[in-house]
């Protein structure tokens, strides 16, 4: 028999009430210094059109490396017998806990242009990624990713083998497996962690700001917008920094189902 759960102790309720105050208060502060008599104009103005398109654009480019990159990694870290799989696991989850301008700066060091590699790319192709779309892109992909990769490798951890095993053993090949099986069961983490990724990748500055650098109509994206907005005039910078908390709350609502289960 299940059992009711149990009423807290005041002492703790105190604490876990002022834990949710330390969320709630700085979200209803800017609720309160919204200027909501002029929202719709400070999101329609062509500063913060431009950095909207870019933040879609680059979130959504950033999701797709994620994916096409992050599966298959995701699969080899699940399922591959790969040596030293723990610090190959340990380097993916990196960009999780260094600060996103330390990931900045190493995209920089690596594909920069006085980088061996990003040398190469400009004298082979006069391709220079700092200050480009496509360096937005890979700077959000990249603190973005392991978002996706730790929530596919955990789903794929998750499958029971003898599923798979015994549809092998009635005939199936490993595509028929993978198509019928396996992608059915963790299609739900799959989507999950599209969404994760692309959600972290909306809201990514450092990196960004640090590889790609703040240009307008290039790299300028809804988080360095809000910041040069803030400077300028607070009350712009206060409603571009509400959609993003829109966004977010979107975001976790979608998947609280998938990660906010209570037993």
């Amino acid at each position: 028999m299940r059992r009711a759960p149990r009423r807290p102790a005041v002492a703790l309720l105190v604490v876990a009430v002022a834990a949710v105050a330390f969320f709630a208060l700085p979200l209803l502060g800017l609720l309160q210094q919204a200027r909501w008599s002029t929202l719709v104009d400070d999101l329609t103005s062509p500063g913060a059109r431009d950095a909207l398109r870019l933040s879609l654009v680059v979130s959504l480019g950033a999701t797709a490396l994620a994916l096409g990159l992050g599966t298959p990694l995701a699969w080899v870290l699940a399922r591959a017998a790969v040596p030293a799989r723990s610090l190959l696991r340990s380097l993916v989850l990196l960009p999780m806990v260094v600060p996103p301008v330390v990931g900045g700066t190493a995209l920089l060091a690596a594909l920069g242009p006085e980088s061996p590699v990003g040398g190469w790319l400009d004298d082979a192709f006069g391709v220079v990624l700092p200050g480009t779309t496509t360096a937005a892109v890979l700077a959000a992909a990249f603190v973005a990713m392991p978002f996706y990769v730790i929530t596919v490798e955990g789903a794929l951890r998750g499958v029971d083998r003898r599923l798979e095993q015994v549809a092998a053993s009635l005939g199936a090949g490993r595509a028929t497996v993978l198509r019928r099986v396996t992608l059915p069961i963790v299609g739900p983490s799959l989507v999950s962690g599209a969404v994760l990724a692309w959600a972290r990748a909306l809201g990514e500055f450092g990196a960004t700001v640090t590889f790609a650098g703040n240009v307008e109509g290039q790299t300028r994206t809804l988080p360095l917008a809000v910041s040069l907005r803030l400077q300028e005039d607070q009350g712009s910078g206060i409603a571009l920094s509400l959609v993003l908390v829109a966004v977010s709350v979107v975001v976790l609502a979608a998947l609280r189902d998938r990660w906010l289960r209570t037993p």
